[in-house]
């Protein structure tokens, strides 16, 4: 990797931009959509409605920038956690807040055990937390629970966690490049003492993580992106590379993207089909997805499709995919967007045609639906995008300024010799002799 530029040491007060994320429920009985500080969910049974959550402790859901959502395996569980160093456990039957725990730092990610008995969040400072939820109640608000420190990166912030399918290992990535395996031990709350593995060759930050399973290969295979414009394959039980996708090049997206930047563009997001060998990559500056194909058997990765969303711009922040509905969910949008009139939005965009295990990739057709073919219809549009329409300009600018504040995050800067010594002699982060 080449050398980063000296920086000056400037504050980078972009970094307050959050993305827009979004999750599904495992069985598509919902989707949650969140735009800053605010929580958006719908409920697709029966005719479909929006849902209305309650929060007993009689304060907003949350205080800042949501940064991470996850639904439980079983569906049963919701969390949300971000910037305000809340961690909300949700109960997705009722949607009471049903347990609030509080982080010593702001949380970059989450991640539930495969049993629904334990959530683990990491934080900026590169710790991994976990929370019991073997003694929750659903119906009962408000549990009084505390996180434990589980396990550690050295003061690197987390990006991404995941548990690998069989439930045997906890993935971290952070953005000093590395990927660390670790075993998920019988007892949590006792720390997570023996790594696995390291998955090294990233010369970039990792900004996301998934698993690529099979009923041939109910085991998985790990991939990642990151900030070097590469989506990687690895065996985790080793740490090996098995092979590299140097996606913005192959799918012929470099000349139209990088506008003569010097620097990469970044893998934003990873979502991998349920039951399927197919990835969806999100790409900086790119409006739509690309499709990887994933031939577990060679152990490599293909580029399958680009698929371009056509008429509007519409550069997705986070996609997920439903296990039973073949559909791929998508938003675009940031919370905090300065100098605008809605400094907040979002749109929503769904892909279809993932509904069979054997997709051939060559002949694979994937199809973009209009607003009134989703699932929910308008209803749910107004719900999860508002129902301000927002113009074009506006999303251009809002994929710009998640990309500086990616950047401004997680791209290591160096300073000069003069620089780091300002820093060592300005810095108010020690402690204070009694």
């Amino acid at each position: 990797m080449e050398d980063a530029p000296i920086e000056d040491g400037e504050n980078h007060k972009d970094i307050d931009v959050a993305p827009a994320l979004i999750s599904v429920h495992p069985a598509q009985e919902s989707v949650a959509v969140t735009v800053g500080s605010e929580l958006r969910v719908f409920d697709l049974h029966g005719g479909g409605s929006a849902v209305s959550l309650v929060d007993d402790s009689h304060g907003p859901f949350h205080k800042d920038s949501i940064r991470a959502i996850r639904y439980g395996a079983n569906g049963k569980v919701f969390v949300s956690a971000g910037d305000d160093k809340l961690v909300k456990i949700w109960s997705t039957e009722s949607w009471h807040c049903i347990c609030t725990v509080s982080s010593e730092k702001r949380v970059t990610a989450v991640a539930l055990s495969n049993d629904g008995l334990h959530v683990c969040f990491a934080d900026k400072f590169g710790v991994v937390w976990v929370v019991d939820l073997d003694s929750v109640d659903s119906n009962q608000a408000l549990v009084n629970k505390k996180a434990v420190q589980m396990l550690a990166h050295y003061c690197s912030i987390i990006t991404s966690l995941e548990f690998s399918p069989d439930g045997r290992f906890i993935v971290s990535a952070d953005r000093d490049f590395k990927i660390r395996v670790t075993v998920f031990p019988k007892k949590p709350l006792d720390g997570a003492h023996e790594i696995q593995s390291f998955c090294l060759g990233h010369t970039e930050f990792v900004s996301c993580l998934a698993f690529v399973s099979t009923s041939e290969y109910p085991q998985g295979f790990l991939v990642s992106g990151s900030g070097d414009s590469t989506v990687r394959l690895w065996n985790i039980s080793s740490g090996s590379l098995l092979d590299t996708c140097e996606v913005e090049v192959k799918a012929g997206l470099l000349e139209s993207n990088r506008r003569g930047e010097e620097c990469n563009s970044a893998i934003t997001d990873l979502c991998t089909i349920p039951d399927c060998t197919m990835i969806a990559v999100a790409i900086q500056s790119l409006q739509g997805i690309v499709l990887l194909s994933c031939d577990l058997s060679a152990r490599t990765l293909s580029i399958a499709k680009v698929v371009s969303i056509m008429g509007e711009t519409f550069i997705p922040t986070s996609s997920r995919a439903s296990f039973s509905a073949g559909l791929l969910w998508m938003v675009a949008g940031v919370s905090n967007l300065r100098g605008f009139d809605h400094p907040s939005l979002a749109r929503v965009r769904i892909i279809s045609g993932f509904n069979k295990s054997n997709l051939d990739p060559q002949e694979f057709e994937p199809i973009v639906l209009e607003d009134n073919e989703i699932p929910g219809g308008y209803k749910l549009l107004e719900k999860l995008q508002g129902s301000v329409a927002v113009e074009e300009k506006v999303f251009l600018a809002a994929a710009e300024a998640v990309k500086t504040a990616m950047s401004n995050l997680l791209v290591k800067k160096q300073y000069s010799v003069e620089k780091r010594e300002f820093r060592k002699r300005t810095r108010n982060d020690r402690k204070t002799k009694q």
